[in-house]
């Protein structure tokens, strides 16, 4: 049974900074693209930044130059690196993985959703 687990969100003022940590646990062969999304009251999730195994990163028009993507392969971990957080960046944020795990019936390559950590930024 593969598991994330995300840590790291809060309340923080405008202009503030937030670190999220997102752990996979489980019987993991591979861990292929990981990411984070979010999703905003009465909006639907969006994709926030995703990282490739081989490190390629893509991100969001509306977090570019401010959010950084990372990931420690060892560790099964990947990070968002928050910077001059706004307010319309308030969401829960999601992680997102994409796995190659033992599973009851062999080995399984299937996509992943932590539970979700909260974001708010506000004064």
């Amino acid at each position: 049974q593969v598991q994330l687990v995300e840590s790291g969100g809060g309340l923080v003022q405008p202009g503030g900074s937030l670190r999220l940590s997102c752990v996979a646990s489980g019987r993991i062969f591979n861990i292929y693209t990981m990411g984070w999304y979010r999703q905003a009251p009465g909006k639907q999730r969006e994709l926030v930044a995703s990282i490739t195994s081989g490190g390629t990163t893509n991100y969001a028009d509306s977090v570019k130059g401010r959010f950084t993507i990372s990931r420690d392969i060892p560790k099964n971990t990947v990070y968002l690196q928050m910077n001059s957080l706004k307010p319309e960046d308030t969401a829960v944020y999601y992680c997102n993985a994409d796995i190659s795990a033992l599973g009851t019936m062999g080995r399984v390559r299937a996509n992943y959703w932590g539970q979700g950590t909260q974001v708010t930024v506000s004064s």
